[in-house]
């Protein structure tokens, strides 16, 4: 029995080689269900372990399976695009394309070479010999209501029984080891979740440089077969059941002797600084806590990254990491500012179910935190008392504004956060305070009149507030340097954080983490993002580190920039030439746009769609490069091969772009001046009249 035993293993070790060679590309459903589930059925008589292969088991393992074989496909025809075909003979050349053929074919679905099952059975998955194949009890494995249990009870099935495949695609010779050289090179260009749904600090760690590479190195469309929505689900998934049990208001016990707090503001978007941040400041860890104000998507170009590199911390140390909500976590919101397209650019076809997906996990978000007793973080400010929002509103007499009650934790407490957009009035109109209210230097609470959401809050409110709740600081976030430009009676957020109120009872601060903001629109800041460090055991006095940007890709903008929304009153006559220029182009152009790998030829800082142009009032402005209408140079000749015909295609439409931009810039400079110089005769024959 033990020789019949030995005989099964190497039969089913066979069985594992063979099925892992092969692609599934060319089955229906059935087979391929079939395929997958006799692969783990041998997996656990070669392991020698008991354990039951379920529908849920297959399901994982034929996901894992495709996305290796797709990943692989994809690195191979990005380095055959890369070699040199000097020296290669016509059989050599034959292998080499016909490879590329064959991985275009796995990446597109489109199966391009078949060989039969009889083929398969000969050349990789036959069984040892006959003694083996014809023994009718193994104690090996069990079938019972659709799920094997591996044991030591029952038989091995017939090869005919098991190996029901018509057609199968399958790697040519050579192309096992590409694959090997190219999954052993330590970058991996996709993200698999793990087997056993539980997520490990090596998994996050690999999230991060997986996503971190990819930003470099692949295209917003590509993000899709990066971290694929399958990905996306379970990790949404797993973070809404951890953060669907914690209050509006998580309480912080972090009492330790070398207990540290890292406090962190807006990140919009803006992945690779909050990748400098982690690295700069340290990983979570079980002395290091991780407090987030909100506002990690819209207006940068990585909100996807950012809010699912935190996800995976927060399933990974719940107790260590906090993600509050921001006023950006809604729908109407990502809507505006970026992140709904980011999402579409990213997963095309499934972009609705991921967007919704992303909206139900906003909803779970916490609201603030209390820090060891002391501390007190939000997003936006402080709100009204819960019974002054539910009683009916009256219209004040004589244009007097009627009291607001400042709220407390408890009324905090009661607030339906499951809201996606934030309320304009009604009984939870506090979760709008909470979410958009700012600091004033005029006592008292009232409404923010010109944005209709949130509150103004005076010192008095902060102070009564801290007093009320034994508390020594706030740190909220929601205002970056944009939002402090021409308040001079505040900080202007240039180096990341500013004290706001400063009282008997303690202070309000506000913290802001995405340096040289805006990464989208008219006028960047050049200002340093910051983190806020408390330390026991007092945490009530921060230190604040900032930083600047990191070194970050150029993409294009996910939001439209509406250029009557500038104020051309406020122009000068030095502006005349950026006002003309940046109009036109500062929104986003026709994603048909040529692109091209440079670094196939060796180039790393290839020439860009994208030019960095004064905004005529001290900052810059990313404008991009239009298409022209008409290209000059091409068709190339037919000599020029690939991959300079690429590049020489790419330089001859980016040159017509840049022409065409100039050529506008000048025909509107010259209308707009001839229209200044129109209405200054106008006037000047007026006052001569």
């Amino acid at each position: 029995m033990e020789h019949h035993k030995e005989i099964i293993k190497s039969g089913c070790h066979k069985i594992l080689q063979g099925i892992n060679s092969m692609s599934l590309v060319n089955l229906d459903d059935q087979q391929v269900h079939s395929l997958v589930m006799m692969r783990e059925i041998a997996r656990g008589v070669v392991d020698g372990r008991d354990r039951k292969v379920t529908k849920n088991g297959v399901i994982t393992a034929l996901h894992y399976s495709i996305e290796k074989m797709v990943c692989a496909s994809r690195d191979i025809i990005h380095m055959l695009s890369r070699m040199s075909y000097e020296g290669l003979d016509d059989q050599r050349m034959h292998l080499v394309l016909r490879m590329k053929e064959i991985a275009h074919g796995i990446v597109d679905k489109q199966p391009r070479v078949a060989i039969t099952r009889s083929e398969i059975l000969a050349d990789q998955v036959c069984f040892v010999d006959e003694e083996a194949r014809d023994s009718p009890v193994v104690d090996s494995i069990k079938i019972s209501n659709g799920d094997i249990l591996i044991d030591e009870a029952q038989s091995m099935m017939h090869e005919d029984e098991m190996l029901d495949v018509d057609q199968v695609l399958r790697f040519e010779n050579g192309i096992d080891e590409v694959e090997e050289s190219l999954m052993s090179s330590g970058f991996q260009q996709f993200l698999l979740w793990p087997s056993d749904d539980y997520i490990t600090i090596e998994w996050v760690q690999d999230m991060m440089f997986i996503l971190e590479k990819a930003s470099q190195k692949t295209l917003p469309t590509e993000f899709c077969h990066v971290v694929q929505t399958f990905v996306v689900f379970k990790l949404i998934d797993a973070a809404c059941n951890v953060l669907c049990k914690e209050p509006n208001c998580v309480e912080i016990n972090c009492l330790g002797e070398d207990s540290k707090v890292i406090v962190v503001g807006d990140i919009h978007g803006q992945f690779h600084d909050l990748m400098f941040l982690l690295k700069h400041a340290g990983m979570p860890s079980e002395n290091q806590f991780y407090i987030f104000n909100g506002n990690y998507v819209d207006e940068g170009a990585w909100g996807i990254e950012v809010f699912l590199v935190l996800l995976a911390w927060k399933v990974l140390m719940p107790h260590r990491v906090y993600l509050l909500r921001g006023n950006h976590e809604s729908r109407y919101c990502t809507a505006q500012y970026g992140f709904k397209k980011e999402v579409q650019t990213k997963y095309g076809n499934q972009s609705e179910d991921v967007y919704n997906k992303f909206l139900e996990c906003f909803k779970e978000l916490p609201l603030a935190s209390v820090i060891a007793n002391r501390v007190y973080t939000t997003h936006g400010g402080l709100f009204r008392s819960i019974h002054a929002a539910a009683s009916p509103s009256e219209k004040p007499k004589w244009k007097m504004t009627p009291r607001m009650d400042l709220g407390s934790l408890v009324d905090l407490s009661q607030v339906k956060r499951t809201c996606i957009d934030s309320p304009h009035e009604g009984p939870n109109i506090l979760l709008s305070d909470i979410l958009w209210s700012k600091p004033s230097n005029r006592d008292g609470l009232r409404v923010n009149a010109g944005r209709k959401l949130g509150l103004w809050c005076g010192p008095d409110c902060t102070e009564a507030f801290l007093k009320q709740h034994n508390l020594k600081l706030i740190i909220r976030s929601h205002e970056g340097p944009d939002a402090r430009a021409g308040r001079d009676d505040f900080g202007d957020m240039l180096n990341g954080y500013s004290i706001d109120h400063d009282g008997e009872s303690g202070k309000l601060y506000t913290l802001f983490s995405a340096p040289d903001y805006p990464q989208f629109g008219g006028k960047t800041y050049n200002n340093e993002g910051a983190y806020a460090i408390l330390k026991s055991p007092d945490f009530a006095t921060p230190s604040f580190q900032s930083f600047k940007s990191a070194e970050r890709p150029m993409v294009y903008p996910y939001i439209d920039f509406d250029a009557d929304d500038m104020d051309s009153s406020k122009l000068d006559s030095s502006q005349i030439d950026t006002e003309a220029s940046t109009s036109t182009f500062s929104a986003p152009q026709d994603a048909s746009r040529p692109e091209f790998d440079f670094e196939s030829l060796g180039i790393y800082n290839a020439p860009s769609w994208s030019v960095q142009l004064p905004d005529g009032s001290g900052g810059s402005q990313v404008v991009q490069v239009p298409r022209a209408p008409l290209v000059e140079g091409l068709p190339l000749p037919a000599n020029i091969e690939e991959p300079h015909a690429g590049a020489y295609k790419y330089l001859f439409e980016l040159v017509a772009g840049l022409k065409h931009m100039i050529a506008t810039r000048e025909t509107e400079n010259s209308a707009h001046v001839s229209a200044l110089r129109s209405k200054a005769r106008k006037r000047k024959g007026r006052g001569h009249s």
